[in-house]
């Protein structure tokens, strides 16, 4: 019974140890711990334990921490892959860097965040946007009055065509992608070849969209 206190005693002593430690780090920045080896640390604390006579009193023992300056301990979060080998923020970089200066400048991450949630292939969904809007160099009136940035129909209409009105730009964004979505990639048409034949009847539309595509792909 007396040594399993002495072993509580002494596994206390080291758990107060690390929370003198944690407390210089947090606290003050200018601080940190050298290596403190935990293991080695509980590791001699069970050896004295069992070298020790149960008779004989036991005295902490503590090692020496340094405090002097070191370079503060840095977390590394784990590299989060979303598409292409690219993580959400440099998907985001990429695709903006090809939407021009103009009205949808910097939606180049709402795409691709959208693009990934529903299935749907971000250079594609660019691309359709930049050839149906003009939006690399200048944005069509579609886009600036309408916020529609696919040339997609409904309703309520934008002015006297047919064409659909979205509130604002993002919304349009949503509403273009969710398109895609819902009436080409749920069912099976995924590529631009199989997209063609029903977003446009003419015969080089999908050679204008695989053009974009190669110049996302290359900025």
């Amino acid at each position: 019974m007396k040594k399993e206190k002495i072993i509580s005693a002494v596994m206390a002593t080291v758990g107060l140890m690390m929370i003198v430690i944690a407390v210089f780090l947090q606290t003050d920045k200018s601080f940190s711990v050298e290596e403190v080896d935990i293991k080695n640390m509980a590791a001699s604390a069970n050896m004295y334990v069992k070298d020790t006579n149960e008779n004989e009193e036991i005295e902490p023992v503590f090692k020496e921490v340094s405090m002097e300056t070191t370079p503060a301990a840095v977390m590394i979060l784990p590299r989060t892959e979303v598409f292409d080998g690219m993580t959400l923020e440099e998907l985001g970089a990429k695709l903006d860097r090809n939407l021009g200066n103009g009205y949808i400048a910097g939606k180049g991450e709402l795409i691709a965040s959208y693009c990934i949630e529903k299935g749907v292939d971000p250079y594609i969904a660019t691309a359709i946007i930049l050839h149906e809007t003009g939006c690399r160099a200048k944005c069509s009136k579609l886009v600036t009055q309408c916020n529609n940035v696919g040339g997609q129909k409904g309703y309520p209409t934008c002015g006297s065509g047919s064409f659909k009105k979205f509130a604002t730009l993002d919304d349009g964004i949503r509403g273009f992608v969710n398109n895609l979505y819902k009436n080409y990639y749920a069912y099976g048409l995924n590529t631009v070849e199989k997209i063609a034949p029903k977003y446009c009847e003419g015969n080089t539309w999908a050679g204008m969209i695989n053009w974009y595509i190669k110049q996302i792909k290359k900025s």
